[in-house]
């Protein structure tokens, strides 16, 4: 890494110029960029295509003199995170927190100005713990239940699908044909 960047990085941290400062109330903007999934080895230029526009809005609202909330964090549960695993044939956690820090570490160089003291990783217990909580209190109110339902679903990666990570009828992940089939899943009353 070159020295100027180096300088400004340091910089940044010794003054916690990506902190979001709670006192400044009256001019506050809150800036959320989709978290990363941490299933491959370490972020690519499309990473980057996504963070780089709301990295530099939120920067031009901390020159406009906003206190910015601006944190990261990493999607981390889930079919993507195994399947990476057993590919890499390394433990799910142990990839994922690894694979984590390898990313940290790039969007740090990289310059990114997130608020690392709010970091989120959906793996972790401090994290997962409400989003049990939650789930257990709408199905307590009656508000989460299962049903059949026709799915996304690739034979490649073994999982379901969104219809955005369908193009052209293929994964887009894997490139496998993806099929149409009823699963048992769960839903939410919202209406």
């Amino acid at each position: 890494m070159p020295e100027i960047e180096k300088k400004w990085q340091q910089y940044w941290e010794e003054h916690h110029t990506n902190e979001f400062d709670e006192s400044k109330i009256d001019r506050k903007f809150y800036c959320l960029e989709m978290f990363s999934y941490p299933s491959g080895a370490k972020l690519h230029i499309g990473h980057w295509y996504n963070y780089g526009l709301t990295d530099s809005f939120a920067r031009y609202k901390r020159m406009k003199g906003y206190a910015v909330f601006q944190p990261m964090g990493f999607d981390a549960f889930g079919l993507p995170a195994e399947n990476y695993a057993i590919k890499t044939g390394v433990h799910p956690e142990d990839s994922t927190l690894k694979n984590i820090e390898t990313m940290e570490g790039q969007l740090k160089r990289i310059g990114a100005m997130f608020d690392w003291t709010k970091e989120i990783k959906t793996c972790l217990p401090d994290y997962y713990k409400w989003t049990q909580w939650i789930f257990l209190k709408l199905y307590e109110n009656g508000l989460a239940y299962r049903k059949e339902a026709p799915v996304n679903w690739c034979p490649g990666c073994n999982t379901v699908l969104a219809n955005e990570q369908v193009v052209g009828g293929c994964c887009e992940r894997c490139g496998s044909t993806v099929v149409k089939k009823d699963l048992t899943q769960w839903f939410f009353k919202i209406t």
